[in-house]
Formats: structure tokens, sequence, C-alpha cells
């Protein structure tokens, strides 16, 4: 469990990073490097949430995470239930 928990905080915070180099591009359109940040960032999260997925399943719901078989969205704990 502990290794789940620890992927889990990796991908809060690259979300982290995500979302303020999102905020500042957002009033600071031609910062390159900014940009170049944000690019990173959201190629380290999409890697990290594929992974978490792969070994234990979705991280949302509504189609916006596949499932494998059998379908593990019920599987406990989930991401938000997460204990550290």
């Amino acid at each position: 469990m502990h290794e789940r928990a620890a992927l889990l905080h990796q991908i809060q915070q690259a979300e982290f990073a995500a979302l303020e180099l999102q905020l500042y591009l957002d009033t600071h359109m031609y910062d390159q490097k900014a940009l170049m940040e944000f690019n990173h960032y959201s190629k380290v999260l999409s890697t990290l949430k594929q992974e978490f997925e792969m070994k234990y399943g979705p991280l949302l719901s509504f189609g916006f995470s596949p499932s494998q078989y059998p379908w593990r969205w019920l599987e406990s704990p989930w991401p938000w239930e997460e204990q550290y």
C-alpha cells in the first residue's frame, strides 16, 4: 500500500505544478521557459497516471480512464480515500 500512496502523491505534485504553471501562463503567454516546464509536467503527469491506472485501477470515472477486466472502479480504496 505504501507504493500506491507514494505514486498517488507524485501525481498530486505533478498536478499542482502543471496547474500553477497553467495559471501563470494565462497572464504570461510569451514565457517560453514556463511553457516548456508546463509541457514537461504535463508529460510527467500523463506517465504517472498511466502507471497508476495500470497497477491500481482508474483514477477518474465517466469515461476519463479506461479499465482492465474485470471492472476495477469499485475496488477500494478510491484515490481520494488514500491514507498517508
